[in-house]
């Protein structure tokens, strides 16, 4: 029986009769099975031998037909594609590395004329990347009823996609490595905006290794006013968190699935625009001096005012400073993931520095020079009302920033790919913005200690040793109140609670003690004017314990007791 099943097989595939040769293979093999056991008499092993032999012929026939495929026979002659058809019948009764080799000779058959048109000088060119992608889609559209001839199973159109993408890569990887100079960082990121945009496509198509983080929203959160979180919305944002917890947890265990084989999903994302990665360094150093030179657009149009009846009194610079980040981080995220969003976070670290810096020059400045000197205002610092709002508006606009600058930190972390996420950090650019708010409340408090100077030189010039009688508080305690009385409301009103409370500490701290040494300087006093400076001195005390009542700030007031 095994004899008769191998002599007819070989005749069968003589005359190149495939579609029986398949089943007889089937059959052959079934009986090679069962004579397993007498492998080791010469008549069986004689018959195996020959079985071989035949399947190297059926090997060698078939893979001389589909040399044929894509040269234009298969119009001239009818029957070919049918014939390829039932060519593959006998590849599936092989041995599964037959059918690889013939895929693969396939795919590279397909693609030689696609190396030979790109590597030519005139579309060997950055600028013709997405006719690659072009040319290959047409070939797939024009080919696909032609490539039914192959079995579903077998994925030709996929694994011709996966070898057209490395052999992209190399020959793109090339064009880049032997560019003369740097770049146009508009064909650049064309190119790049094209592939990305081509391996969507492929993903879509073969299925797998699709994006699975959402990043927009969590961007357009960076920046929002939200100074009075209630509980309902920290109990939100933990459910969210949770939530986003168990979902990363279900994308493990799909991600646990061999991509890399046919058929369960590889990864199309980055497989060719990775290669792109080390030359964007072009494209950080357009969005740094983009960036900074917007920064230096916002300063110089900056009103260092705020629009009356305007919620949180942060100047606009900061707010729009944010806005332009966003949209940059929005750009870079679409592109890549990788080192280059690194890149570009470190250089928002470095532009909000530079806004930490344009602020702190804002404050107003101690009194220098042979002048300051001569008239014992060295060091002093002069505010007027506005100078006051100013600073107010600098305390708040750094306030923001610091918090915003971690909002910002908080979702590119998110982004980023996973091994550059925990060197996503604005720790130092927080403390730049803390620096800015204490140096800006000590600047409130100076200023205000310089308004009280004219008061305590009035307090010494009262002829202490010669009052007659004790009347009410003196001119310079009604300076004093009058001073507090026009600044506290405005500054109590304008900075936060907390800012505010800080702001009354170092008041408190300076004004108590220095009106307390000023008394070392009157002379000569009597009976009669120590009673009055014991109702002056009362008199400013009360005037301190009103202070937080003056700003309509409930908290701290026992401080002053």
């Amino acid at each position: 029986m095994e004899v008769s099943a191998v002599e007819q097989l070989q005749v069968m595939a003589s005359k190149r009769q495939y579609k029986e040769a398949a089943a007889q293979l089937e059959a052959v093999n079934q009986l090679c099975s069962h004579f397993e056991a007498y492998r080791d008499i010469p008549k069986i092993t004689e018959l195996r031998e020959k079985f071989k032999n035949i399947k190297q012929i059926l090997k060698s026939h078939v893979f001389s037909d589909f040399s044929s495929l894509g040269t234009g026979k298969e119009t001239e002659e009818t029957n070919l594609l049918q014939h390829l058809s039932d060519a593959c019948l006998v590849v599936n009764a092989l041995e599964p590395s037959v059918r690889e080799e013939l895929v693969n000779n396939f795919c590279s058959r397909e693609l030689t004329s696609y190396e030979q048109i790109f590597e030519g000088a005139e579309l060997a060119k950055l600028d013709k990347t997405e006719r690659r992608y072009a040319w290959i889609k047409r070939r797939m559209r024009t080919n696909e009823e032609i490539w039914k001839i192959f079995p579903t199973s077998w994925l030709v159109p996929y694994r011709l996609c996966i070898q057209f993408c490395k052999k992209t890569r190399k020959q793109l990887e090339g064009i880049l490595d032997n560019l003369k100079e740097k770049p146009d960082v508009a064909t650049l990121l064309l190119a790049l905006q094209r592939t990305l945009e081509f391996e969507d496509e492929l993903a879509e198509k073969f299925g797998g290794g699709t994006q699975s983080r959402e990043i927009g929203n969590d961007i357009e959160e960076i920046g929002r006013q939200n100074n009075s979180r209630s509980a309902l919305d920290i109990r939100k944002k933990y459910e969210k968190k949770l939530a986003a917890h168990q979902g990363s947890e279900n994308e493990e265990k799909v991600g646990n699935k061999d991509l890399s084989a046919p058929g369960a999903g590889f990864n199309f994302h980055g497989i060719i625009s990775s290669c792109f990665e080390p030359h964007l360094i072009v494209y950080i150093e357009l969005e740094e001096k983009t960036l900074m030179e917007n920064l230096e657009k916002l300063v110089q149009e900056e009103t260092w005012d705020v629009e009356e009846g305007s919620q949180n009194n942060v100047l606009s610079s900061s707010m729009q400073l944010f806005l332009i980040i966003k949209r940059s981080l929005k750009r870079c995220s679409a592109l890549t993931k990788s080192q280059t969003l690194y890149n570009l976070f470190r250089v928002f670290q470095r532009v909000l520095k530079a806004y930490a810096t344009k602020l702190f020059a804002r404050l107003p400045k101690g009194g220098t020079g042979i002048v300051a000197a001569a008239t014992g205002m060295d060091g002093q610092i002069k505010t007027s009302d506005r100078d006051e709002r100013v600073i107010c508006y600098i305390v708040n606009s750094a306030e923001y920033c610091h918090k915003t600058s971690g909002e910002l930190a908080e979702s590119v972390s998110k982004i980023i790919d996973s091994q550059f996420a925990d060197r996503v950090d604005m720790s130092e650019v927080q403390d730049e913005f803390s620096a800015v708010i204490t140096r800006s409340l000590v600047t409130l408090v100076h200023g205000l200690e310089t308004k009280f100077d004219a008061e305590m030189a009035a307090m010494t010039r009262v002829p202490w040793g010669t009052l007659e009688s004790v009347g009410d508080q003196s001119g310079y305690v009604n300076g004093i109140n009058m001073i507090l009385t026009s600044s506290i409301p405005v500054l109590g009103r304008l900075l936060s609670p907390i800012y505010f409370q800080f702001f009354l500490d170092k008041l408190a701290s300076s004004l108590g003690p220095r009106f307390y040494m000023n008394i070392f300087k009157c002379k000569q006093i009597s009976e009669t004017g120590a009673q009055q400076m014991l109702l002056d001195t009362q008199a400013v005390k009360t005037i301190l314990l009103e202070i937080p009542s003056l700003g309509q700030q409930t908290s701290g007031a026992a401080g002053y007791s």
